[in-house]
């Protein structure tokens, strides 16, 4: 059943005590429900058979409502505001069975705790500013964490490295903002404030650190959320044999007959810890076979959705051929062309930059340029395997650093071409507007309301 969240509010007080299973589903050999809210203590009362201390764990019986034990384990007491949410938090750690889980929340909620929303407890944390809104993404990005690289940069996005960062941006736009507005407020004194070059230099700053941090961020991004590679090309050019390859095991089927895939294959794997989303395709061809359309149509939709096309090609091909493959596939995304089978020619592995892009010379069969191949991929997107002091990023993220970098550069721009202080003041405001977006200081409901609806129930 959908919930629809709330009304958000920051700092606001919560009517309601929510309650929901935080561990996941299935038997386990321990199983956690998380109450929180004003509620907490009440329901303690009634449910445990022993008295809670804050912070201590106590060993009690979890009853139902004629006294008879449901189950028996730990139960942790947080009180406001020490706690996850900054409210009054009450955790059960009994055994992990399902039907047991069930019927210990069955209970709490009799006893006035409504079900959680998907990551109400989280979004609690947010509005009662025990993290803001990048730590409290981090936190579901962790959960989610694919490689050990990306698991470090969402700790280390939940310890507040990147919110560090744009409170320390924000802080310099706050600054400027005060030095362009006393400016224009005292016009009409003998030092001309917006010309004396403070200003300019500290905008000229501030744009180098806005770049490093977006550099770090794209990192993040890709830790996160990988790279979609498709993999598209007439039948038999090698594109399911590179998919073995690059994946390592027989992911798909490869034979001499044109035209094996039909349907979209994909397989997920790491390169250096970035997670790389392969899609095979149907091979590209006139043909009157209603599945093959299909599997073609298919393999055009997923093109348009990709970060990096790799158009393989048979090195024995006509440029003429090439070219018209070209010409039917998306010119929004980049297009790198893999000749393949240089194995059957004297040719060496190669890749070369020309005026049409990249183009990398292979043979899959023999493994013949295929790591370079892959060092390029990385290469392309500006991934570095040296994560150290990568933070956890997402897409909204890097769209908000980039405005903010565009409305400082044209912030500057007004400033060294007609000192025009009020403009350059607005732009500053609008710089300073997006970057509070990632913290979420200023922040739709609508998109607290999708961020959150995005985490686990329990969290």
């Amino acid at each position: 059943m959908h919930i629809p969240p709330a009304p958000l509010q920051k700092g606001g007080n919560f009517s309601d005590t929510i309650a929901a299973v935080a561990t996941p589903s299935g038997n386990g050999g321990v199983g956690i429900i998380r109450i929180s809210g004003t509620h907490v203590l009440e329901i303690a009362s009634k449910l445990l058979s022993k008295s809670l201390t804050p912070r201590t764990a106590v060993y009690s019986s979890f009853l139902d409502k004629d006294g008879e034990t449901i189950d028996s384990g730990i139960a942790l007491y947080f009180p406001t505001p020490n706690s996850y949410t900054g409210e009054d938090v009450l955790e059960l750690q009994g055994h992990g069975g399902s039907v047991v889980l069930d019927m210990l929340l069955r209970r709490v909620l009799e006893l006035g705790a409504t079900h959680a929303r998907a990551g109400e407890f989280t979004e609690r944390a947010f509005l009662n500013n025990k993290l803001d809104l990048a730590q409290a993404e981090a936190v579901a990005d962790l959960i989610n964490s694919t490689t050990e690289q990306s698991a470090r940069s969402a700790q280390k996005s939940m310890q507040g490295v990147f919110s560090i960062q744009i409170h320390e941006l924000v802080e310099e736009l706050t600054y400027l903002r005060v030095y362009v507005e006393a400016a224009i407020d005292f016009a009409d004194e003998e030092i001309d404030f917006l010309s004396d070059g403070l200003i300019e230099k500290r905008l000229q700053t501030l744009l180098t650190r806005i770049e490093k941090i977006q550099a770090t961020a794209q990192q993040g991004r890709l830790l996160r959320d990988g790279m979609t590679l498709v993999l598209a090309g007439k039948p038999n050019a090698g594109k399911s044999s590179l998919l073995n390859a690059l994946a390592g095991h027989d992911a798909a089927i490869v034979t001499e007959i044109a035209g094996t895939t039909r349907d979209v294959l994909r397989e997920r794997i790491q390169l250096d810890g970035m997670p790389l989303h392969i899609i095979d395709t149907a091979g590209l061809r006139e043909s009157d076979n209603v599945v093959e359309q299909e599997g073609i149509r298919r393999a055009h939709v997923e093109m348009a959705k990709a970060d990096l096309i790799l158009l393989l090609i048979d090195v024995r091909e006509s440029e003429s051929e090439t070219e018209a493959l070209l010409a039917t596939l998306p010119n929004d995304v980049e297009i790198i062309r893999v000749y393949n089978k240089i194995d059957l020619l004297p040719r060496l592995p190669a890749i070369e930059t020309t005026e049409n892009g990249t183009v990398c010379y292979v043979s899959i069969k023999t493994n013949l340029g295929l790591e370079a191949l892959t060092a390029h991929l990385k290469k392309s997107v500006g991934f570095n395997a040296n994560t150290e002091n990568v933070f956890i990023a997402r897409r909204r993220h890097l769209a908000a650093l980039k405005a903010s970098h565009e409305f400082v550069e044209q912030a500057l721009s007004q400033l060294q071409n007609a000192l025009a202080g009020e403009l350059v003041a607005e732009d500053l405001r609008q710089a300073q507007q997006h970057l509070a977006e990632i913290t979420g200081e200023f922040t739709s409901d609508d998109l607290l309301g999708k961020i959150f609806s995005s985490f686990c129930i329990g969290k």
